[in-house]
């Protein structure tokens, strides 16, 4: 398994990204991907309260719409502003790296078997992000499960490491739809190999 070690790795990924989000719906694609990503990360960890206060609600709607809206990043006061742009960063990724692989699997008519390892690297990099969001949760009530709820608080960074952890797992999974399409043409033009 190659890892982006070198310069050349990460410029391939930089011009396969470039070159596929230059496509006009592949960019719509990734920015509706991370949109929807950033919603089920955000609405994921308040499931109460969207369900009681912004969809059963007794409040007027353009209240229940700034509930809503004060859930995201930098619109509320729900996320500090390291893990506001945690988030965002994690929901970026996610996004462009579902339309690589959108990209990759019909525009060079892979299948599923074909193009397993990007389909794969996508899944995982949606967990990784998936659990960026309510990662912090999870593992609380999972580590309640065996009576060590408390070693979360030990974790320097407040539950940023799973954010950084998703977002290796998407950069990784970028980088191996990158140099999967390696040889291939993206829009008439050659994707470099590395140097």
């Amino acid at each position: 398994v190659r890892l982006p070690t070198r310069r050349g790795d990460w410029r391939l990924m930089g011009r396969t990204i470039r070159l596929v989000l230059g496509y006009p719906v592949y960019a719509a694609f990734a920015t509706l991907a991370g949109l929807v990503g950033l919603s089920v990360f955000v609405l994921s960890q308040n499931v109460t309260l969207v369900s009681d206060v912004v969809v059963g609600g007794s409040l007027p709607l353009s209240n229940r719409v700034a509930v809503l809206v004060g859930l995201y990043p930098f619109l509320g006061t729900s996320f500090s502003v390291e893990a506001g742009l945690a988030t965002l960063v994690v929901a970026a990724l996610l996004g462009v790296d579902l339309a690589m692989v959108a990209y990759h699997v019909r525009e060079h008519g892979l299948s599923l078997e074909s193009g397993g390892g990007s389909a794969v690297g996508a899944f995982l990099g949606m967990l990784g992000a998936g659990c960026a969001a309510c990662g912090p949760a999870v593992l609380v009530g999972l580590l309640s499960l065996v009576g060590a709820a408390g070693l979360l608080t030990l974790l320097p960074f407040e539950g940023l490491e799973l954010t950084a952890l998703a977002a290796v797992a998407l950069v990784l999974s970028i980088f191996w739809i990158a140099d999967g399409m390696r040889g291939g043409m993206i829009r008439g033009c050659p994707v470099e190999p590395p140097r």
